[in-house]
């Protein structure tokens, strides 16, 4: 906090000085972002360095109010505190909870009673902001919450297989509806994106992080298809599609290998076809 200080001083730094709470907002996101992309990877310094940015563009947005007169550090952290307190009656309080489970209804229903009569929709509790797909899971989390859900896993992801077909009727000609249109088709591709999450939840799967792992899966095989192109002098772009399809092979022959070229970031090993 007195770093910050110096830096919001009359001598500090004419970039810190200028900046208020909106304008730090997107740079709040991006180290969250980053910090997310060390913990997935697993990379104990990246780690401690992108909780130390976090940590910092929090504090900063204090001292941001702090000067505004607005409140300090010690309010924040004191009305932090109290809540969590609050909504832990199991373990500071004398309620029994037997599972995971039973503390997330607890914790909805205190949540409940905090905001009042006046809480609005259930929904109102999800931030319109998030990232589609968070913003998905969250959604279906609050409807599964009092009890609007499937029965199980196999009931959705019959559903899944439903929505999937409707998809595919907009997009094969003469078998989508009157007037199907780009609009129509991406409303069912929306429709199968809401199910799978559901499909994802009801499996104990958190679909950001699955996602999140399959994109870094991709990546990290793309990347080695451009060292396989570049040691026979190619840059990748200039192979034929059925060399890069060797290529892509070759990468998950090596993963599924991981005594070979662990230098490569071998992860775990390939499925059988396909591009997963």
């Amino acid at each position: 906090m007195e770093v910050i200080a110096t830096l919001r001083g009359d001598n500090g730094c004419p970039w810190d000085r200028k900046q208020t709470p909106s304008s730090l907002t997107v740079y709040l996101i991006e180290e969250a972002f980053e910090l997310v992309q060390a913990i997935n990877s697993d990379d104990t310094e990246a780690i401690r360095d992108e909780m130390g940015d976090v940590l910092f563009q929090v504090l900063f947005l204090m001292r941001l109010y702090q000067e505004q007169g607005r409140f300090g550090p010690t309010d924040v952290l004191g009305r932090n505190l109290a809540k969590m307190i609050h909504r832990h009656p199991h373990v500071f309080g004398t309620d029994k909870v037997q599972s995971a489970g039973e503390v997330k209804e607890l914790w909805r229903e205190i949540k409940k009673r905090e905001k009042g009569t006046a809480a609005g929709s259930l929904m109102d509790s999800v931030p319109p902001g998030l990232p589609a797909l968070l913003r998905a899971y969250r959604i279906s989390e609050r409807a599964a919450g009092i009890g609007f859900d499937w029965d199980s896993v196999k009931g959705v992801m019959a559903q899944a297989e439903a929505e999937w077909r409707e998809f595919n009727a907009e997009l094969t000609p003469g078998e989508g509806t009157a007037g199907s249109s780009k609009e129509k088709a991406t409303e069912e591709f929306g429709d199968v994106l809401f199910t799978l999450v559901n499909v994802a939840r009801l499996s104990g799967i958190h679909p950001e992080t699955a996602l999140s792992r399959a994109t870094e899966k991709f990546v990290r095989r793309f990347k080695r298809m451009e060292e396989m192109a570049a040691d026979q002098g190619h840059a990748l772009e200039s192979v034929s599609r059925e060399e890069m399809e060797a290529f892509w092979r070759s990468t998950k022959k090596e993963e599924s290998e991981p005594a070979s070229k662990p230098e490569k970031g071998a992860g775990k090993a390939g499925d059988a076809g396909g591009r997963g």
